[in-house]
């Protein structure tokens, strides 16, 4: 085992010295760690070391970390606080940055980018190597080579040139020289006296490489201005025609300092308006009610059958047009409320042959369930939803076009951005809506892009998402963060922020402004508790759903507010939507009442339903209507011959024959009262009643076919998973369990062993090999010296582990021992024990 007050001389050794506390932080924060869990601290140092892991914990690093990170990759290895605090504030210092830096630092080390002390301050290798400089990956800070790194291919001629040129004593050879012209580029007297005498042009010529790239190109025949500085080394010869500003001159220019601007505070999140926090949930709970009808009316027109499925997946641009167009809104926002209702498992494909879009079972049981809480459903859903309605429209990576519904919609992002946003929101005052570009600036600050991402602002365009897709579900109002949206978040009340002093340039920075951890994802638990405490928050806010309407003599019925669901269903089948608003105008047709009557109601039911549920007299141009309709109602059968119309009244049916209209139906007469055709039954439907007839279906028996609209659903279907961002976060749980096996094998590893009596003696991390025999002779033998041993074993899965046990007893081909390893007593066959060593006498 590693000695804590011995300086450590590797990562493992670091993490060694860790409690576990320290360690759960590490697999909590890094959790491709853990997957799977590694046999001991080595292997756990060597995975954390590895490309695809550093690359994984660069990406999730704040700026401030960041910067710290890369500063540490342009400053000697190892370095000491002092010269990181050098380079991160300059020679002036800042006292910002001064107080921020031990956080930032600290993040490093709790990640395992950054181990030992402040006298040795390492960066991992692999770090190092993303973010040192280099032609092909400049350095973020801008800084180039340094003089060693520079000079490492040029003539030891050459470089004593530089030397006695820069007014350096020539040196014995290269070394040496390359040494005194590094210390004099890194004294910063000596370089301002240098530079005192350097041309204007010059100076210009290094003003224009200092912050990057430090690259130029120069010709064969250099420039006065630029031959005085290759010849003091100021600019140093990498290619042909290619020069470099040495790290150390450019940071002599910069005054110490990485970076051009070090941004040690998070940039706060500014409020663009401020309202009453009754007016923001009063609007947000108007949005909410706007969101479930929009839902609603999209699943009632998919609800007998909706639009066919793509052979590739999801919705034709088509069928997403006539969407939009029927709820009345853009086609991305169509595209939203289609993905909304999908990701809250209303909304499925059928599996059918001609697959095609339709309600789930579930839609049915979510319209029984109160507004709030119905509403509380989708919000949940939208929170934790991968899927990414904003990207419907564009390409995939092989320039295909992402439709809704289809594959490729999943941003691993989006739940852990659109949290974020929330969480921003509600770190403001109540009732305060934040400026878009200050939320977008925070969140660069917390993720910064790197390399090629910059080119494409995902996270950017996630947020932008996220509160406009907010401001139409209705978690904020005006802009602002809701009650109940906050409460969908888990968050607590805001409550009266207190003043604050402004800090002094000896104070440390406070822990406020400190950056704060990323959020802790919810438990399912937790989720079902917000959800409630939303949903109770939300329903005294919701308009009370009526029991009325007004009829009026123009065959309109107007519903002052929203509808009871019995009464809602009835009339969107006895009558056609004609505007939507403040008040609901339903309209009365033919067509409309010719629906309500296949679907099994009669006239005298229409009546009296009109006459329960209107606060006004039931208009005689509607009752008319629905009589007129009535008696001409069901006065045809149409049945399948392939099809056929039978009447009692044998002049309806040369009414029928006569027209004109009806030779597309290639009808014929059977019989006086009969009709038959090669038309389906449906087609046959459809065009009588173009005519101005009102048939009716009949089944094979002769009786009325009566058609409901809930006649198509899906088989019951689950809502899509979201896609994680790589291994979920380990629990506490498996944080324990894992932290437990990883000490075990370390353990096992590091434990000190004696020399075989019968071959050389066994390292760490090598499984001991030993006959059954030799095997069963030492566990006897420890068992009556109640000493411990090193065993090799394999489980039944064929996975090899190492062990550290004391045998309590031996019989029956197995082993029963107190396992140091998992701290408890277990039982082992003998002949998974692929060998034994005992300890060294001072670990027994």
């Amino acid at each position: 085992m590693s000695d804590p007050a011995t300086p450590p001389r590797s990562l493992a050794e670091a993490l060694r010295v860790r409690d576990d506390a320290s360690l759960a932080v590490l697999l909590r924060s890094r959790p491709d760690l853990i997957t799977p869990v590694p046999t001991d601290l080595t292997q756990l140092a060597t995975r954390a070391g590895t490309r695809a892991s550093v690359v994984r914990a660069l990406e999730r690093l704040d700026r401030l970390a960041l910067q710290t990170a890369e500063a540490l990759a342009v400053a000697a290895d190892p370095a000491t606080y002092d010269e990181l605090l050098a380079l991160m504030a300059g020679d002036a210092g800042d006292p910002a940055v001064a107080g921020a830096l031990p956080h930032a630092l600290g993040t490093l080390r709790e990640q395992a980018l950054v181990w030992g002390a402040d006298d040795r301050l390492r960066l991992v290798r692999t770090a190092r190597e993303l973010l040192a400089p280099s032609p092909q990956h400049p350095s973020p800070t801008g800084l180039g080579p340094t003089v060693q790194e520079a000079t490492a291919g040029m003539s030891p001629g050459r470089i004593q040139e530089i030397v006695t040129t820069a007014g350096l004593p020539s040196t014995h050879d290269a070394v040496s020289a390359v040494s005194s012209l590094s210390a004099l580029f890194s004294d910063r007297r000596r370089m301002a006296a240098l530079l005192a005498d350097a041309p204007e042009e010059s100076r210009e010529v290094l003003s224009r490489l200092v912050w990057g790239p430090p690259y130029g190109q120069v010709t064969a025949d250099p420039a006065p201005r630029l031959r005085w500085l290759l010849d003091r080394g100021l600019l140093l010869p990498t290619a042909p025609g290619t020069v470099v500003l040495p790290r150390e001159v450019a940071l002599h220019l910069r005054a110490g300092r990485a970076h051009r601007t070090t941004e040690p505070l998070p940039p706060p999140v500014e409020a663009a308006a401020t309202h009453r926090p009754q007016v923001v949930d009063a609007a947000a709970a108007g949005q909410a009610y706007t969101a479930l009808a929009t839902v609603e009316e999209l699943l009632k027109d998919w609800h007998e059958g909706g639009p066919t499925v793509l052979r590739a997946g999801g919705l034709s641009v088509r069928d997403l047009k006539r969407t939009a167009v029927a709820l009345d809104v853009s086609e991305p926002l169509a595209a939203f409320w289609v993905e909304l209702a999908y990701a809250a498992g209303l909304l499925a494909s059928d599996g059918e042959p001609d697959e095609r879009y339709a309600a789930t079972p579930a839609y049915d049981e979510w319209l029984e369930q109160p507004p709030a809480q119905r509403w509380a459903l989708l919000a949940q859903a939208w929170l934790t939803a991968t899927r990414t309605a904003g990207v419907v429209g564009g390409r995939d990576t092989k320039d295909r076009t992402l439709s809704a519904l289809g594959p490729g919609l999943d941003r691993s992002a989006a739940p852990e951005v659109r949290h974020r946003v929330l969480t921003l929101l509600a770190g403001l005052p109540e009732g305060a809506s934040p400026s878009t570009e200050s939320v977008l600036a925070r969140l660069r600050w917390e993720r910064p892009l790197r390399g090629p991402q910059q080119d494409d602002d995902l996270r950017g365009r996630l947020a932008r998402w996220t509160l406009s897709e907010a401001e139409m579900l209705g978690v904020t109002g005006r802009g602002a963060l809701s009650a109940h949206g906050r409460a969908l978040l888990g968050a607590p009340q805001p409550e009266p922020a207190a003043e604050e002093q402004p800090a002094g340039p000896g104070d440390k920075l406070p822990v406020h402004h400190r950056p704060a951890p990323p959020p802790e994802p919810l438990s399912p638990t937790e989720q079902a508790t917000a959800s409630a405490t939303a949903a109770r928050l939300l329903a005294p806010l919701l308009p009370e759903p009526l029991d009325h309407v007004l009829l009026q003599a123009d065959l309109t019925a107007v519903a002052p507010g929203p509808l009871r669901r019995p009464l809602a269903d009835m009339l969107s089948v006895l009558a056609d939507v004609e505007s939507k608003g403040g008040a609901t105008v339903y309209r009365f047709t033919p067509g409309s009442v010719r629906r309500a009557l296949d679907a099994g109601r009669s006239a005298s039911d229409l009546h009296a339903f009109l006459a329960e549920h209107s606060r006004t007299p039931v208009p005689q141009p509607l009752a008319y209507l629905i009589d007129d309709v009535a008696r001409k109602h069901g006065h045809l059968r149409v049945g399948a011959a392939s099809g056929y119309v039978r009447c009692d009244d044998d002049a309806v049916l040369n009414e029928i024959l006569a027209d004109k209209r009806a030779a597309g139906l290639r009808l014929r007469r059977l019989a006086p009262t009969v009709l038959a055709t090669h038309t389906d039954p449906a087609t046959l439907l459809e065009g009588l009643r173009a005519m101005g007839f009102a048939p009716a279906a009949e089944s094979a028996e002769g009786d009325v076919l009566i058609t409901r609209a809930d006649a198509h659903r899906t088989p019951p279907r689950t809502a899509p998973e979201p896609v994680p961002d790589g291994p979920p976060t380990p629990d506490a749980t498996l944080l324990a369990a894992a932290i437990r096996a990883i000490r075990a094998g370390d353990l096992a590893s590091t434990t000190p062993r004696k020399p075989s009596a019968t071959g050389p003696a066994v390292t760490g991390g090598e499984l001991p090999r030993t006959t059954p025999a030799e095997t069963l002779a030492t566990m006897q033998a420890a068992v009556l010296t109640g000493e411990a041993l090193w065993i090799g074993y394999v489980n039944a899965e064929g996975a090899a582990s190492q062990r550290v046990i004391a045998p309590v007893r031996v019989e029956g081909g197995f082993v029963t021992a107190y396992d140091h390893t998992a701290d408890e007593v277990r039982t082992y066959p003998l002949h998974r024990i692929t060998g034994v060593a005992e300890l060294a006498d001072d670990q027994t």
